[in-house]
């Protein structure tokens, strides 16, 4: 029997597999890793600096005692090629492989914001634990860091460095901190805690040229100012990794478009995580993920299963001013209204049919997030 291969370390193809291993003890499973398989918690990168910790410390179980802890054939340091999904094999660098079923466990990578200028492949972006080591490097070297991007990523980061002691300046094309996960009122409660830890934020502009100078790097600017700076931080966002099931003939939108059951358009292949698209939307926060690979272990045990998501709130690592929401639609229907306001706001998302179904915590109300979620309409 060939076994069930998993593509990818991350979160999402390590918890699909021990939820797997829990329903079945003996089925083969060989899990592919493009990197060295470690296990570690990718949401601790950008938070880890101001608690001195480096890479090797973010690791929680190395890849062979993953490995052994769950009974799988674990290759590391491997490259996919191409599917054979006629043949229903990988074209590998460890080979061609054989599968029974297909699990893409991909992730997703940084995108790249195009960028004029003699230092443009200088950008640093932070997506895995290799990349956390490098920026550790850089930023020994560096006093003064400009962060490119306002979202959750973007602001963790400057909370982070800023609190290690960096000048850290956030640039970003919009008009507030968070603006595609909460209301204009919600996201400027960040601007004043953030700038009292050294943060200076820079809003409605983006870095047009990052050239070399005598002494680290000159920005350009698309309103026509300069700033010179050490060390240049990429977090505008993600782009799903669907190349290679794209060149394979699987259908993919944003990300490889799966069904409830976490099945593609190939009845054998199956995706989860930042790289997957269910149902329409792209989840790739840590909660959505995890209930994914619950389910997709039932489907691949043989359980008719489809994947159910409860209210699943996303805390963001913002010690200045704590912040946890129930994201809604882009395209929702409703409008967002204030519950209370004080060190930091309250609301919540009412729809057309005046149910609560999204809220937006800061400050002081954030530790509410659980009362809040058992509140939202299913």
């Amino acid at each position: 029997m060939n076994p069930i291969i998993v593509l990818g370390s991350g979160l999402a193809g390590y918890t699909v597999v021990r939820e797997l291993r829990k329903l079945n003890k003996g089925i083969p499973i060989t899990l592919v890793s493009r990197d060295s398989g470690d296990y570690y918690p990718k949401p601790m990168l950008s938070n880890a600096f101001a608690q001195n910790k480096d890479a090797a410390s973010l690791v929680l179980t190395r890849a062979a005692d993953m490995a052994k802890q769950l009974n799988i054939n674990l290759l590391a340091e491997t490259e996919v090629h191409a599917i054979d999904r006629i043949g229903k094999q990988l074209d590998t660098t460890a080979g061609m492989l054989a599968y029974d079923k297909l699990v893409l466990a991909l992730g997703a990578d940084p995108i790249r914001i195009p960028l004029q200028g003699d230092a443009a492949h200088e950008v640093m972006s932070v997506n895995d634990l290799a990349d956390y080591a490098r920026l550790r490097v850089a930023l020994g070297a560096a006093k003064s860091i400009v962060i490119m991007g306002g979202g959750l990523i973007g602001c963790e980061f400057a909370n982070d460095l800023a609190t290690a002691g960096y000048a850290v300046s956030v640039i970003d094309p919009g008009s507030y901190p968070l603006a595609s996960l909460m209301p204009e009122q919600a996201g400027k409660q960040l601007l004043q805690p953030l700038a009292d830890l050294g943060v200076t934020w820079r809003f409605g502009t983006s870095v047009q040229r990052m050239d070399k100078a005598a002494k680290g790097y000159a920005l350009t600017l698309a309103d026509g100012s300069t700033m010179q700076t050490d060390l240049v931080l990429s977090a505008v966002g993600l782009r799903p990794r669907i190349q290679l099931a794209h060149d394979s003939g699987i259908a993919v939108n944003r990300g490889i478009a799966v069904n409830e059951c976490l099945c593609s358009s190939d009845e054998s292949i199956y995706a989860l995580g930042d790289c997957a698209e269910i149902e329409g939307r792209v989840q790739p926060f840590v909660l959505p993920i995890m209930h994914a690979g619950r389910a997709l272990a039932r489907v691949l045990n043989g359980e008719a299963t489809k994947v159910q998501f409860p209210a699943m709130p996303v805390v963001v690592k913002i010690p200045a001013h704590p912040v946890a929401v129930s994201p809604v639609a882009r395209d929702a229907v409703g409008t967002w209204q204030e519950m209370a306001s004080g060190q930091g706001v309250k609301m919540g998302f009412i729809d057309a049919l005046n149910n609560l179904t999204g809220f937006v915590l800061t400050g002081e109300y954030a530790g509410e997030r659980n009362e809040m979620a058992k509140r939202l309409a299913v």
